[in-house]
Order: C-alpha cells, then sequence, then structure tokens
C-alpha cells in the first residue's frame, strides 16, 4: 500500500497547495477516455481534443449590411435581389446592382456594397449614393482558416464554444464525460429530517454536498447519496464497495479522524486502497483525504474523506475535490485568483488558513465574514469564497492574497 502512513497512524500533513497538485496529477492519470457527443449535449463539458474548424470562416464572402451590391460606378441598374441561404449569379455589367440582406453571399464581380440608409433612388428607380471606402463584407477565412486550431484541449464547453463549432461545422465535439460521483455520509448521531434535539443534529451535508459536486461538473444521481451509513466497520466496507461499483468518486463525511467510531481508515486498508493524500496542513478541515482504488477493470476509482464539520468539509471540496474533478476532466490544475483584503485576517501558524470572505465588487476588496467556526454554516451562505492565506503569515488590509472561489450555479458570472 504505497501510503503515506498505514491506516491507523498518525499522519504528517502534506502541504496545501502540494496536496492538490497530488490529487490533480492522480486524476489527470485516471482520466477516463473520452466520448463524441452531440453539440446540445456538450454543454459543460470539457474539451479532449482541439477544435478546430471545417471550413473558412466564413466560408465565402458574406455582406455585412442590408444594401445594395454594386459594380461599378453609380447611378445603378437593379437587376435583382440576393437573400441569405442562396447563390447569387456574378455581377457581369457595369453600372448594375443587386440588393442584398445581411448575412448573404456578395456576387462575383461586385465591387463595393451599399448600405441601404445611405442610398437613395433617383427618378428613373436607379440607386445612388456613395459607397463606404472600408469594405462592408466579411472575406472568406477572416475569422479563421480551414483547419485553423480556434480552442485548446482541457476548457470548458461553454454556450460560447457550442456555437462556435456549430458555426465552423461540427455536429458533435470529443469530451471528457463528467465523473460520477456517489456521497455517503456517516453518523447514527444525524437526523435526516427535522429539526436537531435529544442529542442528535441534522446532517447538513447530504443535501448540500451534491449540489457542490454538480456545481464542479459531477454527475450525481440522487440513488448514489446515502445517508446516514452506520457507524460500523461492515457497514463502511460495504456502502465504499457498492458505490466504488458505479462511479468515479465516492465522498464520505465524516469518520476522517482515529475516534472510535471512525471507521474510514480501516475500511480503506480493507478495500486495498493506497492515500494520494492522507491529512492536509490547512485550517479548518485538515484530517481530510483521497484514496484510490483500483477496480476489477484495472482502472483507479477515488474515495474522498470529507471531514464530518460542514465548513471543513467544503473546505476539503474546494481543496482537494476541486483539482481531482479539474484532473479526472483534463482541465489545468486550478490556479487561484489574486484579491485584495479589506480587513485584516489572522493566520494560522504552520497551517495554510483558508478564511471565508465575501467580495465587495465596489471597492475590489474581499472581507471576511462572521459565524466561520468548522460547524457553522452561517458565514458560508453568505460568502463568495476563501482567502488563502499562507503558513506562518497574516494577511492584513491591501495585501493580495489567492482567492478559491466557491463554485457559482451553471451559467453565472462571477
Amino acid at each position: 500500500m504505497s501510503a503515506q502512513t498505514a491506516p491507523g497512524t498518525s499522519a504528517t500533513p502534506v502541504s496545501w497547495s502540494v496536496a492538490r497538485s497530488l490529487v490533480h496529477a492522480a486524476g489527470r492519470v485516471a482520466a477516463p477516455e473520452p466520448v463524441d457527443v452531440p453539440l446540445a449535449g456538450a454543454d459543460g463539458l470539457t474539451l479532449a481534443e482541439p477544435l478546430t474548424t471545417l471550413t473558412d470562416l466564413p466560408a465565402f464572402p458574406t455582406s455585412s449590411v442590408d444594401g445594395w451590391a454594386v459594380r461599378g460606378d453609380g447611378p445603378w441598374r437593379i437587376v435583382g435581389r440576393v437573400l441569405a441561404g442562396s447563390i447569387p449569379p456574378p455581377l457581369t455589367e457595369v453600372g448594375t446592382t443587386v440588393e442584398i440582406a445581411t448575412g448573404a453571399m456578395v456576387p462575383a464581380s461586385a465591387d463595393a456594397l451599399l448600405r441601404v440608409e445611405e442610398s437613395t433612388r433617383d427618378a428613373d428607380g436607379r440607386v445612388t449614393g456613395t459607397p463606404r471606402r472600408q469594405p462592408e463584407w466579411r472575406l472568406p477565412g477572416e475569422e479563421a482558416a480551414a483547419g485553423e486550431e480556434l480552442l485548446p484541449a482541457g476548457i470548458p464547453v461553454t454556450p460560447g464554444v457550442v456555437g462556435l463549432a456549430a458555426s465552423c461545422g461540427h455536429d458533435t465535439l470529443r469530451v471528457r464525460p463528467a465523473p460520477r460521483a456517489a456521497l455517503l455520509v456517516f453518523g447514527d448521531e444525524l437526523l435526516t429530517a427535522g429539526p436537531p434535539g435529544a442529542g442528535r443534529v441534522r446532517d447538513a451535508l447530504g443535501p448540500s454536498v451534491p449540489a457542490w459536486l454538480r456545481r464542479y461538473g459531477c454527475a450525481v444521481d440522487p440513488a448514489r447519496v446515502v445517508a446516514p451509513v452506520a457507524d460500523t466497520l461492515p457497514a463502511h466496507v460495504a456502502a465504499i464497495r457498492q458505490a466504488l461499483a458505479d462511479v468515479d468518486l465516492v465522498c464520505t463525511t465524516g469518520g476522517t479522524m482515529h475516534g472510535p467510531v471512525d471507521h474510514l481508515h480501516p475500511a480503506l486498508a480493507e478495500l486495498g486502497a493506497e492515500y494520494v493524500v492522507n491529512t492536509v496542513a490547512v485550517r479548518p478541515g485538515f484530517p481530510m483525504l483521497v484514496a484510490r482504488v483500483t477496480g476489477p477493470d484495472g482502472r483507479s476509482r477515488f474515495v474522498a474523506g470529507l471531514p464530518g464539520n460542514p465548513q471543513s468539509a467544503v473546505v476539503a471540496l474546494v481543496s482537494l475535490v476541486a483539482p481531482l474533478l479539474a484532473g479526472l476532466t483534463g482541465r489545468p490544475e486550478p490556479e487561484p485568483p489574486m484579491i485584495t483584503l479589506g480587513d485584516e485576517v489572522p493566520g494560522r501558524g504552520d497551517f495554510t488558513h483558508l478564511a471565508l470572505v465575501r467580495l465587495d465588487p465596489r471597492l475590489g476588496t474581499a472581507h471576511p465574514v462572521r459565524h466561520v467556526g468548522s460547524a457553522m454554516l452561517r458565514g458560508l451562505a453568505r460568502a463568495d469564497g476563501f482567502a488563502v492565506i499562507e503558513p506562518g503569515t497574516r494577511g492584513r488590509p491591501g495585501d493580495r492574497v489567492p482567492f478559491v472561489p466557491l463554485p457559482l450555479p451553471a451559467g453565472e458570472e462571477p
């Protein structure tokens, strides 16, 4: 077992940045084979190969305006009309014109296009006016030449990418399929309905973690969310084994420490798992892990152990699950952008501190939120993401620090 340490012993925490690189690399190696999907089903997936155009863009000279395609000097005699979708005959005579619509193919031998709003008709019905010096049509290949690479592999497919692919002749895209995920919620003390009380707490992760995973591009079938799993080793082993048979990633919540009912590490040992990362030097949420299990088909599946405290679980999601999924989908390792702190943020000694912050778009600054205990969700519900305070430092107003955004709903701009 190529783990950092054997299950049941204390592990030396890996630095936050190194942990992210390790899980991304593991995901990249285990990425499933690309598939071809129709354009209508590609949104949100990842390009598995560069997008190239099958033709010049545009493929033929295209009018940019409604007006007149003219040959020679005016006034011009009208000899026809050209609409989009048709192939016009050439203008064979000097002094002639055809009415032309935006997007229509420009006739051969046309010298210029005259905008309709800048034209007039004389008493004989001829068209008069002065064409602009700048050509009013798009030339073949103006946007791209046939075979040109438009977008690299590894970028998310957006509606804009779908539209571009369609415009240059594609009916399908070669993409990485969405990873399939399951969630196992550990803890006999959890309630799945109603208010907490009598020593039992309401499970907040069973309803929320699948939503986070979907925002990271996972496919999560509600039938693959099991809550709660009984606090016994056989129940843990059986639940993980069953989930691994159908998915690429199993997320678990709770049980990542070594207490009397923390069965995750022994369960991973029984399943023959190897750790990719076992504990991370980050606060909150350091007892997080990612382990790899080789399936009967020889392909790797992953178990992500999230702490049981809700905010710590989300820290584990943004710290380890996000880069793991980026690797599984062939995307680059997420590179946190930089933000400017508007207030002081304490450090956490030798650990990286992920501090919940809210962005002020007016001032361009980030400000810590309240109610940020590991078991609290009130601050998280109002936050935009985490400011990254490096080990051995503290954040001061005006400091530029990395920022890990919380994933947004599909189509929403940051």
